[in-house]
């Protein structure tokens, strides 16, 4: 059957809890779409070798256990996508009415979203600070003192413009369950939305370079950053 964490000694197990909850930050932070196994595996090494390090013990590292981590990878982007599902919802108004007129709001709303890519980073509108991005970012990682990005802090600080990205990219797959106007589920697949993740990470990377002297981007992301503290 399936690997089970219970399917290890102790020892094991406590260090592959530690590992697991790094690399999940190492995926959210440096490549949420790891393009193949092999760079997965390299992700895994380094988190068990930096949670060895947390631990102070040395367990070897076996093919089962990088899979118990590698396993991992869509389990953190889609579990960000479920937080981040009615968040997007409230901040632009979607309403899960039915109603004609409901459902043609809708519709309206998620085609003038998709269309100016308008929930980026667009500096006329401003909306580089959206607090749908702060939102995200303070549920998924900084809720409550046992969060990853308290714990783990060192991963977040200062806060990767991948994990903006990601979060934006996120924001984008939210948007898309209400194009026809009623929401429907839609996976937040490696497959469909990687290219849309790489189309953000671009945008962010041009922003930061085009506002180098001001330094605006380090500045955005410390404050999101300070705020989720």
């Amino acid at each position: 059957g399936r690997l089970r964490a219970g399917d290890f000694d102790e020892v094991t197990k406590d260090v592959l809890t530690t590992a697991t909850s790094i690399y999940r930050c190492l995926i959210v932070t440096q490549l949420p779409f790891p393009e193949s196994l092999i760079i997965e595996t390299k992700l895994a090494r380094r988190a068990w070798r930096e949670a060895l390090g947390v631990a102070g013990i040395s367990v070897q590292l076996t093919p089962s256990l990088v899979k118990m981590m590698t396993r991992r990878t869509s389990h953190v982007r889609g579990e960000l996508k479920t937080k981040m599902r009615g968040l997007t919802a409230s901040f632009y108004g979607f309403r899960a009415s039915r109603s004609i007129g409901a459902v043609r709001a809708n519709r309206t709303l998620a085609e003038g979203l998709k269309e100016g890519a308008s929930f980026d980073w667009e500096m006329k509108s401003g909306v580089y600070k959206s607090d749908l991005i702060q939102s995200g970012i303070n549920d998924m990682w900084f809720a409550n003192c046992v969060d990853e990005g308290i714990v783990y802090a060192e991963y977040f600080d200062p806060l990767p413009v991948e994990m903006m990205a990601l979060v934006l990219t996120v924001i984008e797959c939210c948007i898309d369950e209400w194009i026809t106007g009623v929401r429907e589920d839609i996976k937040f697949a490696s497959i469909a939305y990687s290219p849309v993740y790489a189309v953000h990470l671009e945008s962010l990377r041009r922003f930061e370079e085009r506002t180098a002297a001001y330094k605006l981007l380090g500045r955005i992301s410390n404050n999101l950053l300070d705020v989720a503290r």
